[in-house]
């Protein structure tokens, strides 16, 4: 069964590279770390293709012009902690003056369901176009939870970024938001029991910052 048009799928050569490296159990941290920045980019690239521009005139070297620029109010950046902060530097590095909201959220390991405990985003983030950086979409559980509290705080217009998606995540996110695009490098076919992506590459935070 083919995946809800929502859900993208990367077939960049750069992506599929660095995916593979990330996916390595010999991978160090510092490598985990810099290989989820440079797909944060590469993406973002693709997320960010149909924000809107105008115009404005400029005066190059040789003569003046009509010039593309972004239109309307600065993007909004927002990780999903801890391991989102590995994703969002990426996207950062290619929207520079972009603003950050953050969102924190566990996973109970009982239930998998997502807890949160921080919320901080622009007050005009219904101005503002938002990607959501959470490196795994595995159960989905928390970025349903996310997506629920931004559109709660009046954001409209959504994207979500991740390095890695289950199937059964995917179409889980996609039957509750499926207004929000997912940008992701591949969709795993399954989960284990413990929610987690098989083959998958891992706790992508303990890898991104060490702690196992």
């Amino acid at each position: 069964m083919p995946l809800p048009p929502s859900i993208h799928v990367s077939s960049h050569p750069l992506v599929q590279h660095k995916l593979t490296k990330m996916r390595d159990k010999e991978t160090s941290s510092a490598n985990f770390r810099r290989l989820l920045r440079e797909i944060g980019l590469l993406l973002g690239y693709d997320a960010t293709r149909d924000l809107p521009l105008m115009t404005t005139r400029i005066e190059t070297p040789i003569e003046a012009m009509e010039a593309p620029l972004l239109d309307g109010k600065k993007l909004v950046i927002v990780p999903i902690l801890r391991a989102g902060l590995g994703l969002a530097e990426g996207v950062l590095d290619l929207v520079p003056l972009a603003r950050m909201g953050h969102v924190g959220l566990y996973r109970d390991p009982r239930t998998l369901q997502a807890v949160e405990y921080y919320f901080k985003i622009p007050g005009d983030i219904g101005d503002r176009d938002v990607i959501v950086c959470d490196p795994m979409l595995a159960t989905a559980h928390s970025a349903i939870a996310a997506v629920d509290r931004l559109k709660e705080t009046g954001a409209k217009r959504i994207k979500v970024i991740c390095i890695l998606a289950a199937e059964p995540g995917a179409r889980a996110f996609a039957e509750v938001h499926p207004d929000v695009p997912v940008f992701t490098a591949a969709v795993d076919a399954k989960l284990n029991d413990h929610g987690y992506i098989v083959p998958g590459l891992g706790d992508a935070g303990d890898r991104l910052f060490g702690t196992k």
